[in-house]
């Protein structure tokens, strides 16, 4: 049996971790200046968290959930999504009593049954942020530019932000009415996901791709606001604007959760093609009841880390942690328990080393020591130990002197401290 990955769910291999590494480093360093504190939800939720939270008849619960039973006849669903299981940890463990708004992040694998696409897979990783508690157009475009300017600090600069309002229960169930009444007649001549979806999801009709000509003339949901949701989405733009983020007006964007009200935003990059989402997110007023709690006011995106990879490697920015190794330790003859002995001490002083454990020839271990980008090398040979000396090679320049055993953390660290300040100069 040739045993491989499952179909959409891929390996980050050794050589790609340290484009995550400074992605990541860049998240948790951006929402700590934003004061966001980061959630950790279990990877599995009770399907009834998605089934009400998200809602029937959209595609996720419908088509996109990994569902099983547990050993207790339990329903359980892998993590379809970031928000939903945010909510209910909020209520849960009444994270509001200290204080609201609550403002939080998380970096953590999303599950969804679906074709895999350019830059998106059945197991993904998202990055989302959410703010719970605030009703004021504020929290939606503070929250709005977090994404903005964590993209922009990466690199990413083709970059389109658009922006729609969805109403809520009062003003919605109008223009929900208005625009069957319109695509009605249309309707057998629509895909079949937007035939099945007219009755139970209308509003996701809006962002078919395959029914664009007709759906252009649909009415715009911006004209069946009311007085509550048109200042509150005049006011999105209005901070938006004062913290110098465009954006562009688009009926379209309606996104797919049941869950959202009045702000609906996606951010796309111009070097993805088709599938260009880069993240989205909105406004989510009515889930915390949906999920039997308080009536809470919420907002947040999510972001997914691979298609925001992509969108780097597109602009030739794709993003690397360096992953140096500082000294690698060389034994000549059979030495190996003093060179870990020697490894340890180097570790301890924060020093990142490795050594040769396959018992191989000196000058295979300085070609191993040079693959894996070691700054200096350390060689042990039976005279050297004996003399309570190591030889020390720095391999950029070839040069070589001995050093005592018992100094050689210190002259190591003095080194790299050295090399770290002629590069920051530079």
């Amino acid at each position: 049996m040739d045993i491989k990955a499952p179909r959409g769910m891929q390996d980050i291999l050794p050589a790609q971790v340290g484009r995550w590494h400074r992605v990541e480093a860049q998240i948790r360093d951006l929402a700590h200046r934003y004061g966001y504190q980061e959630i950790r939800t279990p990877v599995v939720e009770h399907t009834e968290v998605f089934l009400r939270g998200v809602g029937a008849g959209t595609d996720i619960v419908d088509k996109e959930m990994y569902t099983f039973l547990d050993r207790g006849e339990r329903s359980l669903t892998l993590r379809a999504e970031g928000t939903a299981p945010v909510m209910r940890a909020f209520l849960e463990h009444n994270l509001g009593a200290a204080g609201l708004p609550v403002k939080v992040y998380y970096i953590c694998p999303i599950f969804r049954y679906d074709r895999p696409q350019l830059g998106r897979y059945r197991q993904h990783t998202q990055f989302g942020a959410e703010v719970i508690g605030s009703p004021d157009p504020a929290a939606d475009a503070e929250v709005l530019s977090l994404g903005v300017r964590l993209v922009e600090a990466l690199g990413l600069r083709e970059v389109t932000v658009h922006l729609n309002s969805v109403g809520d229960a009062v003003c919605r169930p109008r223009y929900i009415q208005a625009l069957q009444d319109y695509l009605r007649p249309h309707l057998g001549e629509m895909c079949a996901d937007c035939q099945r979806r007219f009755e139970t999801n209308p509003l996701r009709l809006l962002d078919c791709k395959t029914d664009q000509r007709i759906v252009q003339g649909a009415p715009q949901i911006l004209s069946y606001l009311d007085d509550a949701c048109r200042a509150h989405f005049d006011g999105v733009q209005a901070h938006l604007d004062a913290v110098g983020i465009g954006y562009a007006l688009d009926p379209h964007i309606v996104r797919g959760l049941d869950y959202y009200t009045r702000t609906a935003a996606e951010v796309y990059s111009g070097k993805l093609g088709a599938q260009n989402a880069v993240f989205g997110g909105g406004r989510y007023d009515g889930l915390a009841e949906q999920l039997g709690g308080r009536p809470t006011p919420g907002v947040g995106f999510g972001l997914g880390i691979e298609r925001l990879l992509l969108a780097l490697e597109q602009e030739g920015l794709a993003p690397q942690a360096e992953q140096r190794l500082d000294a690698y330790i060389a034994t000549a003859g059979a030495h190996t328990a003093p060179a870990l002995a020697l490894a340890d001490r180097l570790r301890g002083a924060g020093i990142a080393v490795d050594v040769d454990v396959m018992a191989r020839g000196l000058r295979a271990q300085m070609k191993q020591a040079d693959r894996l980008g070691a700054v200096f090398v350390v060689v042990l040979g039976e005279d050297e130990l004996r003399r309570g000396v190591a030889a020390v090679r720095e391999m950029a320049t070839g040069t070589q002197e001995e050093v005592a055993l018992a100094g050689i953390p210190e002259v190591l660290a003095a080194r790299l401290r050295s090399r770290t300040a002629q590069r920051a100069r530079a």
